[in-house]
């Protein structure tokens, strides 16, 4: 089973809210998911993230692959790099 760590949109019609899941790559958009492991919320300023951590660095070590903006997210918020730093450790 491939496995994605991508957004799913919530909220209001021109009022985008966004959760960080991990969902198997077949399911749909806004459809099943594993695990929520964070949120993301385009529309304050500056947009506001919030990612736990642990588990987002868990499912990536499980091989579970971001989508672009989850990866640009994570980029932003020092996980990719903590994700290479720990490979590399290994």
């Amino acid at each position: 089973m491939a496995v994605k760590i991508r957004l799913k949109r919530m909220g209001a019609k021109k009022r985008p809210f966004y959760r960080v899941v991990v969902a198997d790559s077949r399911s749909p958009r806004d459809g099943r998911f594993i695990e929520e492991i964070g949120t993301y919320n385009p529309v304050a300023e500056p947009a506001e993230v919030k990612i736990n951590e642990d588990k987002a660095l868990d499912w990536l070590q499980k091989g579970a692959q971001p989508s672009d903006t989850v990866r640009n997210l994570f980029s932003k918020q020092g996980l990719m790099e903590k994700f290479h730093q720990s490979k590399t450790q290994k």
